[in-house]
């Protein structure tokens, strides 16, 4: 599964301690239900070998969180600009280190002076539990860097649930000392909290990107109502942020403008690889920089951190420009319309369906909001070209002959709301399908959406789509690069130490396998979880105290008080329905006032007569010998609770959530 996957569509999906130092946010507590992880279970992956120094972080416990707040969001109707009417994007540059000239007429800058006493601390927020969410803070000494913000889209366990967050409670408590944010690259699994985070902040902590990458921070940013300082790097830029150097090279990834960050402390050299793969044909031309990752294994890297996505794909990658040719041959043998969802951030992939609609003589539709969007963006900052000629908005579509459009639209996923969903219901304010019309799904399912594809699929097949899928076809490839490419970068950079990052835990550990199969001591190799810490200095690498860690819900366009127990209170209510119980007793006088009434939703046999009057008299019983007995109160409220249940457990073989409200006059 690839970083992608989780990107998607945000717009279909409708978007302890520091809470209480910020206006307006409320304290944390402590998910109830299911707790989002263990102890710190952290160990290198030979653990056997393991220090009794490393060994010691294991037993430590620490909490996790879920955080709430407050947000609100504007929704327009996005449109993409005129190339007339585009203004030049522009943003702010960070002042750049100078290289110097050494005796034989190199040029070389100076690096950081090393501290035998310092300490660098490693914490990773998100990004180890799952593809989503990833986030990791960089502290040392008084000064501490965040590298990415990101968030991850919910499975079926989050019914109701659009968004999931890193809990950064960490972050907000060390406010004082965060220097910059550095964006490694556009997806949402690595900038999708930023607008949340930002809010949080008493202060604007710059946040340093490529401009593509910023180009969709600003959009999001806009839709929020936020105000940030966006500083533009590129890559192969020194920046100097406290008492780090960071240095930026290029990688290749499914959007353009991702890179990669190689720090340098006071304590030791760290080099993070983010999201890349070794595309020898890219889109784009921008291959991963095989010189500066030589460069730096020269002065030395302490700690790696690399994606480990595809870490069990035993293969290389297949190239982008693969996908480009099967989608020209297929909208080229094409009868009638053809639509393709994707991912609405991978540009290299809008950009060759946009190529193979013009060689084909079709104009080229974009509808899904984000797709739009991001359309929209990506050509003002000049990484999409499509010119307006070869451009028809949805809403004038009526009149174009089929067989001369090809659409861009959201819904890779399977998403309800998306364009591709609506478009199979028939529900599409301005396209309509037809029998005959040709589908690309150009994206791989996230595991559990796969129900939802299948059903948007067979939808289509009904209509009488052709439709093509990875499965059909090469409609698709990931962005991250497989176990060979893991093996020749671990191969160039030689670390002294490595951590996975970027996956769950079978892809961490496979991973960890790649790296001590090319040479890195077993006992170097850390795999850890969120929230454990990982310490620097020049005594080498060993776990320090984890810190809170944990997740925040995004339920709407409010982040609510949405705890576990809520999720499976849904749950309940999706499978089994409710019933409610209302009475009135008189505890003094044990007695019950009035009527007794049971009210059953979506149980099987609710609707039946005799089943509710079984219900009905089974509770009454129950509250006479309970106000017998004196019972009252939510003891109460228990008992008829579990009659109940007891009842049409023995009928329907179901428990249904109960709703009590027993008044006590």
């Amino acid at each position: 599964m690839s970083n992608e996957h989780i990107q998607g569509d945000s717009a279909a999906k409708n978007t302890e301690k520091a809470a209480e130092r910020t206006e307006g946010r409320r304290a944390p507590r402590n998910q109830g239900g299911r707790s989002q992880g263990r102890a710190a279970q952290a160990k290198p992956a030979a653990g056997e070998g393991a220090s009794a120094e490393q060994r010691s972080g294991q037993n430590r416990r620490r909490r996790n969180t879920t955080r709430h707040k407050t947000v609100s969001v504007e929704h327009k109707r996005p449109q993409i600009t005129p190339e007339d009417k585009m203004e030049k994007e522009s943003f702010s540059k960070p002042r750049t280190r100078n290289a110097s000239k050494t005796t034989n007429g190199t040029r070389r800058r100076a690096g950081v002076k090393k501290n035998p006493a310092a300490k660098l601390k490693i914490i990773p927020l998100g990004g180890l539990d799952a593809i989503g969410k990833n986030m990791t803070v960089f502290e040392c000494g008084d000064d501490m860097l965040l590298v990415d913000a990101g968030l991850m889209f919910p499975d079926d366990d989050h019914p109701g649930i659009d968004l999931i967050l890193p809990d950064y409670t960490y972050v907000l408590e060390n406010e004082h000392k965060l220097r910059g944010i550095i964006i490694t690259h556009g997806h949402e699994d690595h900038t999708g909290s930023l607008p949340y985070l930002m809010k949080d902040l008493s202060r604007k902590v710059p946040i340093y990107a490529t401009k593509m990458t910023l180009g969709l921070i600003e959009g999001k940013f806009n839709e929020h109502r936020v105000k940030a300082k966006l500083a533009e790097i590129k890559a192969g830029d020194e920046i100097k942020l406290g008492g780090f150097i960071v240095d930026f090279f290029a990688v290749n990834h499914s959007i353009p403008g991702a890179v990669g960050v190689f720090m340098q402390s006071p304590a030791g050299n760290v080099l993070h690889t983010g999201d890349f793969k070794l595309d020898q044909s890219p889109i784009d031309g921008v291959h991963t920089d095989f010189g500066a990752l030589a460069r730096f294994s020269k002065m030395g890297v302490d700690l790696m951190m690399s994606d480990s996505t595809n870490a069990q794909n035993p293969n290389f990658t297949p190239s982008e420009a693969e996908v480009g040719k099967t989608l020209r041959q297929i909208i080229e043998n094409a009868k009638g319309r053809v639509i393709i969802a994707s991912f609405a951030s991978h540009i290299h992939r809008l950009q060759q369906i946009a190529d193979a609609a013009v060689a084909n003589g079709r104009k080229v539709v974009v509808t899904g909001r984000s797709m739009v969007q991001n359309t929209d963006i990506a050509r003002r900052l000049g990484y999409l070209k499509i010119q307006d000629v070869d451009l028809i908005d949805a809403y004038d579509l009526k009149g174009t002959p089929p067989e001369k459009v090809v659409i861009m639209c959201t819904g890779s996923q399977g998403e309800p709301l998306s364009a591709l969903a609506r478009i199979a219901n028939g529900e599409h304010r301005t396209i309509q399908i037809d029998q005959g019309d040709t589908v690309i799904i150009s994206a791989t399912p996230v595991p559990g959406n796969e129900k939802a594809v299948t059903r948007v699929v067979n939808s289509l097949a009904k209509i009488g789509c052709d439709v093509y899928d990875k499965k059909r076809a090469m409609v698709h490839v990931s962005g991250h690069a497989g176990a060979e490419e893991l093996k020749l970068v671990l191969s160039i950079v030689q670390p002294t130490h490595f951590m996975p990052v970027h996956g769950e835990a079978t892809h961490l550990r496979a991973h960890a396998r790649l790296a001590e199969a090319t040479g890195v001591d077993p006992r170097n190799i850390f795999l850890c979880e969120n929230g454990d810490t990982l310490e620097l200095s020049e005594a080498g690498v060993r776990f320090g105290e984890p810190v809170e860690s944990g997740i925040v819900y995004v339920d709407g366009l409010s982040v609510g008080d949405t705890s576990r127990d809520v999720l499976d209170e849904r749950q309940a209510l999706s499978n089994y329905g409710f019933a409610t119980i209302a009475a009135a007793v008189n505890v003094r006088k044990k007695q019950i006032e009035g009527a007794v009434r049971v009210e059953m939703r979506g149980i099987t046999g609710g609707d039946v007569a005799q089943l509710r009057r079984e219900a009905t008299d089974t509770v009454k019983a129950t509250l006479r010998r309970a106000l017998d007995k004196g019972t009252k109160g939510k003891d109460l409220e228990k008992v008829c609770r579990d009659a109940l249940l007891s009842l049409l457990w023995e009928r329907t073989k179901q428990r249904p959530m109960v709703v009590c409200a027993i008044i006590e006059l």
